[in-house]
Formats: structure tokens, C-alpha cells, sequence
């Protein structure tokens, strides 16, 4: 018999409308009269493992639309990266606890998890259905034409550029900008959605789909400080050289490790700190400060897409009723159908799971320091509306009196 339950947990980072996905999970499986308990793993696979659930069917329609505008991970989320073994507790888990759906919203080690999962349970022969919900902040999930979290991301470092610019033309120097992304750029290129004048930073974008080579760097922030008076620069935390090596790692003594082994880039202020110090070291400007975006981009409150908003709750809806009324285990990708439109597919998890999609060529400047208009064309739309804008004075000079030929 039927026990007509169904799981839905939340895995790595946090974004500002992922509590979007759940909820949609959450609300349209009340629409089926098969679904009798809607369950929540706390912290994400951890909580699967540690049988750490809460009964979502018992949470009000009022709440959850409340929790759904909320950013970061209602359930809470956790950084392990299940392996076999780790996987087939969870299957344990699932099967003890008679869940027929599973619903994991994350990216792609999330979606590695599903794959894992739903083999197990074919294996078993247990009727599991595993869907997989795309997140992340980075972009870089294959298959999709974004992902839910990327634009509300990409809004507060276009927006967070935008005021940097601001700042920098008012008191002129060398402002530099580290933005998340280890392979992928997409988000650290946002920041040119920022511009609005010719000369509007950033001057210079570095993202990790280009070999950085820290002389070439110094010498477009010595052109560009020349050409403008000031040079604003944003730069992806995964930048490396041709050897694939962390600039960061390069450049620092002692850098920290996560759990997967990788050097720890973000939120550490390293790499900002250590760029600022080569330039203020062989070019000899004074005046230069650096940001590490870090944790801010991903959950802040305020800052958020409304197309994002929409989407990421269409991806949980559109979850359950690929679960509810399909044969197939999968992925839900967004797709773009016009300018600006999108439909949604369920993709077979090996076409997502353990791969990695970096910027298209198409959307990287041929100077490798800037984005085509494509890439303009490509992100505006997902920015959502009301994106704020700057003016300038127009400065008409007066005819100085005292010393009118300097």
C-alpha cells in the first residue's frame, strides 16, 4: 500500500529565493490527494542521514508564502559531499521511513546525490521517484539557461558595483572587488550590469574561464588608471594560471582548505588584500581598497529578482508534478523559449550530475578583461525590474576669476 509521503531537503549554499523552491514543493503536493505527509530533512542530507525531519504538512499555507520571500535555507543546509556509502544510508533512511518522493534542491553535488539515490533504489527495487531541484548562486549547473539564486546574486553585485563606481569616481583610486565563483564567471561578469556611462568601472573583469598572468594584470590597471584617473576591477575568487593553480594560493603563504580539499577562497579577504598590496607595491598608487563580496551576494535580504522569485518557485512546482505524473527520475532545467520566456524539462540526472558549465566564449570580450553585449543581452532580463540607476551633474563649468589660464 501507498504511504504517499514525500521528502524534500535543501544542499549547499544558501540563496535568496531557494525557501521558493521548497515552498513550491511544499504547496503543490497538496494538490495531489495521493501525498499524506510532507516531509523536511534538516540540514540537507545530514539531517536525512541523522532521520532529522519536520512535518511541513502541518505548516500553514500564510507561513510558508511567508518563509517562500525569506532568503537563505529554511531547512537549513550542510557542505557534505555523500559518497556510495553515504548514499545508501540515505536510501535506508527513505525506505524506513516509506518515502515515495524525494526531492533535493541544490546543485552539482546535489545532483550527483540524486543519481546516487534513485540507482540505489532501482537496484532495490523500491518505488522511489528522485527528482533533483536546480540552485546556485554560481551559474554552473549544465543543461540550464541559468539557475534559481544566480539572478538575485547577479542583482546585488551589479548593484553593489554600481555604488562602488560611484564611490570611486567621487574619491578616485584603484577599487578592487572579489566575487564568488571558483570555475564558473557568470557571476563576477554581472558586475557589468552596473554601467551606465562609458567610463563607468568596472574598468577590468577577471574571471576563472581565462588564465590570469599577474603582470598582464598590472599593466591593464596602469592603462586603465591612466586613461580614467581611477580603475574599479572585479575579480572571480577562482581566478588561477595556466597551470590551474589559485592565484590566491600562489601569492599567500598559509590559506585555509574545506572539507573537499579545495583552498578555502571565499570569505577570507586574501585574494582582495593580496592583489591591492601588488598594486600598490609595483605601480605605486596610494589609494587602493579591496572587497570580498563573500557570504553578502547570496542571501541578502531586499536584493532580490522577481523573475528569480518566480522561477525558483515554478522549478518546485514543476518538481512535483514531474514526480507526481511521470515515469522518470531526473533534473528540472529551465530553459529560455523567447526574450524574454522559459519552459521547463526534466533532464536525466547522468546529463547533470558531477558536471560543471562555465561562461560561453560568446559572452567573454576578446580582451579576456570585460563581457560581450551578449552577455548583457543574456543577464538583463533575469535581473528582474525596478534595477535601481545613477544620473551626473553635467558640470557646466565657471569662468574662474583669479587665475583664469590654469
Amino acid at each position: 500500500m501507498a504511504s504517499g509521503k514525500i521528502l524534500v531537503a535543501q544542499g549547499g549554499g544558501p540563496t535568496a529565493v531557494i525557501n521558493q523552491s521548497l515552498v513550491g514543493v511544499a504547496l503543490e503536493a497538496r494538490r495531489f490527494g495521493e501525498v499524506t505527509r510532507i516531509y523536511g530533512a534538516r540540514h540537507g542530507v545530514r539531517g536525512i542521514v541523522n532521520e532529522d525531519f519536520v512535518d511541513l504538512t502541518q505548516e500553514t499555507s500564510h507561513n510558508l508564502e511567508l518563509v517562500a520571500n525569506t532568503p537563505s535555507s529554511a531547512l537549513g543546509s550542510t557542505r557534505d559531499k555523500p559518497d556510495m556509502r553515504y548514499c545508501q544510508e540515505i536510501f535506508k533512511v527513505l525506505q524506513a521511513h516509506q518515502i515515495e518522493h524525494f526531492f533535493y534542491i541544490g546543485g552539482n553535488d546535489s545532483s550527483d546525490t540524486v543519481r546516487i539515490v534513485s540507482l540505489e533504489a532501482q537496484k532495490a527495487g523500491y518505488p522511489l521517484r528522485s527528482i533533483h531541484i536546480p540552485k546556485t548562486i554560481d551559474n554552473d549547473l549544465v543543461g540550464n539557461d541559468h539557475t534559481p539564486g544566480f539572478p538575485s546574486a547577479a542583482r546585488f553585485v551589479a548593484q553593489a558595483f554600481a555604488g562602488a563606481n560611484l564611490d570611486n569616481a567621487a574619491l578616485p583610486g584603484v577599487y578592487v572587488g572579489v566575487v564568488m565563483g571558483r570555475h564558473a564567471g557568470f557571476l563576477t561578469a554581472a558586475s557589468a550590469l552596473g554601467k551606465k556611462f562609458p567610463d563607468d568601472g568596472p574598468h577590468l573583469i577577471y574571471l576563472p574561464e581565462r588564465t590570469f598572468v599577474l603582470e598582464n594584470f598590472l599593466a591593464d590597471v596602469k592603462a586603465a588608471y591612466a586613461r580614467f584617473g581611477r580603475c574599479v576591477i572585479a575579480v572571480s575568487e577562482g581566478i588561477h594560471d595556466a597551470s590551474g593553480a589559485p592565484i590566491a594560493s600562489l601569492l599567500a603563504k598559509d590559506l585555509e582548505h574545506d572539507a573537499h580539499g579545495n583552498v578555502q577562497l571565499s570569505g577570507n579577504g586574501a585574494l582582495a588584500d593580496l592583489l591591492c598590496e601588488e598594486i600598490k607595491s609595483k605601480l605605486g598608487i596610494k589609494r587602493v581598497r579591496g572587497d570580498t563580496f563573500g557570504y553578502l551576494q547570496r542571501s541578502f535580504i531586499g536584493c532580490v529578482s522577481d523573475v528569480d522569485q518566480r522561477e525558483a518557485r515554478e522549478v518546485g512546482e514543476k518538481a512535483v508534478q514531474f514526480a507526481m505524473w511521470g515515469t522518470q527520475d531526473g533534473s528540472v532545467a529551465i530553459k529560455r523559449t523567447g526574450f524574454y520566456s522559459v519552459d521547463y524539462e526534466l533532464l536525466p540526472l547522468d546529463a547533470v550530475a558531477g558536471k560543471t558549465r562555465v561562461m560561453e566564449d560568446e559572452f567573454i570580450a576578446s580582451s579576456g578583461t570585460d563581457v560581450t553585449d551578449a552577455f548583457r543581452m543574456y543577464l538583463r532580463p533575469l535581473l528582474g525590474s525596478g534595477m535601481p540607476d545613477a544620473f551626473r551633474l553635467r558640470h557646466h563649468p565657471v569662468a574662474k576669476v583669479l587665475n583664469p589660464g590654469r
